[in-house]
């Protein structure tokens, strides 16, 4: 039996982004998490990839619920990225949008992510 892998991408919606910032950011973050597993964790890169590269996205209130979600994504000992965004269009610079969360095994990732809502 292969573990189902998956990568979440939170965002926040406080920052009242457009769609097309939003997709962007999330880009960003699921780039930065993929080139991270590719480097060092490629076994877990090799199933995510060949399992079609599942993404789920869920919306996360402020800062401060993304900052708690990343402590205890990496106390599981999960990959993050947080996104900072450059503030060229939308947004102040330097504002954090999102993060990236794995890839990793869905079992693992689900315990943290699952209460969290689909954006």
């Amino acid at each position: 039996m292969v573990d189902e892998m998956k990568m979440i991408i939170g965002v926040r919606k406080d920052l009242d982004m457009g769609k097309g910032k939003i997709a962007a950011q999330a880009s960003h973050a699921a780039v930065n998490c993929a080139l991270w597993a590719q480097k060092n964790n490629k076994k877990i890169f090799k199933k995510w990839s060949e399992q079609g590269q599942k993404k789920v996205v869920i919306r996360l209130q402020n800062l401060e619920e993304l900052y708690r979600l990343k402590d205890e994504c990496e106390r599981e000992g999960l990959n993050t990225s947080v996104i900072t965004d450059a503030g060229l269009t939308q947004i102040d610079p330097g504002s954090v949008t999102c993060i990236g969360i794995g890839p990793a095994p869905s079992e693992i990732v689900d315990k943290i992510t699952a209460k969290y809502p689909l954006l």
